[in-house]
Formats: C-alpha cells, structure tokens, sequence
C-alpha cells in the first residue's frame, strides 16, 4: 500500500488442522514460552492432513502455528509478561496471547510421529485443546 489510499478490503479464513493435547490446562498457569518449563505435548491433526507430514521426522525443529483461542482480540496494549510494574506496550511489541490475531507461534523438536497424523513435541506451552493452525519446517 502506498500513500494513503486505503486497501481494499480481504476477508480471511483458517483450517483448524487439530488440536494440542497437553497436561497445561488453565492458561493462567500455563508457562509464558516453551524454555519456561513447558511440557511435551501431542499435536493431533486431522488423519487427512497425514500426507503433509511427509519428510518430518523425530528430531526436526518445527514451527507450530497455533489460534491462541482464549486470546482476548480486543486488546491493543498490555503490560508485557502481565506485569505492572513494567511500562504498557502496545500488542504488537509484546508475546500476548491477547491481540487482534491471536496466532502463537511455537518452535519446537518433534519426539515422535504416530499414525495417522500425531506428533509428539516439546517444548509446548500450549494449553490443550489449543486448536493448530499451521506446522512448518525449522529445517
């Protein structure tokens, strides 16, 4: 976009590809990235998803895309890290879960691969039942 002639507008849409299952399941609780303790998780995707997989194998970093779906989508500005004391930012400066888009990101090392699409992970702050929106290769 150039000047100030507005875009036009695009309407978006996402696949759920599935869900995370995890121990973590309050997100207050949860830890805030995956070097804080997170847990291993199992990611598991539709079984029509499984030819994707192809060339992922046990010990490939991955990316994994998640809809953070408690996010709160009307939050602008928080303290980073929830914490008062520190100076209010703006979303897009921050990791919150709490934005206009609520998309986590999450690198991590695959640990095992199950029929039909179930990847086993870790580190994954992600609470279960966190739906997954994307997985891509780190390598």
């Amino acid at each position: 976009m150039t000047g100030t002639t507005p875009a036009p507008p695009i309407t978006a849409s996402l696949t759920i590809l599935g869900f995370v299952r995890s121990s973590l399941t309050d997100r207050r609780t949860a830890p805030k990235s995956g070097n804080e303790g997170a847990p291993e998780a199992w990611l598991e995707l539709d079984p029509a998803y499984a030819p994707a997989l192809l060339g992922l194998e046990v010990g490939s970093r991955v990316l994994i895309v998640t809809w953070l779906h408690q996010g709160d989508r009307t939050t602008l500005q928080c303290h980073p890290r929830a914490d008062k004391n520190r100076p209010l930012r703006g979303v897009f400066a921050t990791r919150s879960p709490d934005r206009p888009n609520p998309l986590g990101l999450h690198e991590v090392t695959i640990l095992e691969i199950a029929a039909p699409a179930r990847l086993r992970v870790f580190p994954l702050e992600a609470i279960d039942g966190t739906p997954v929106v994307d997985v891509k290769s780190l390598g």
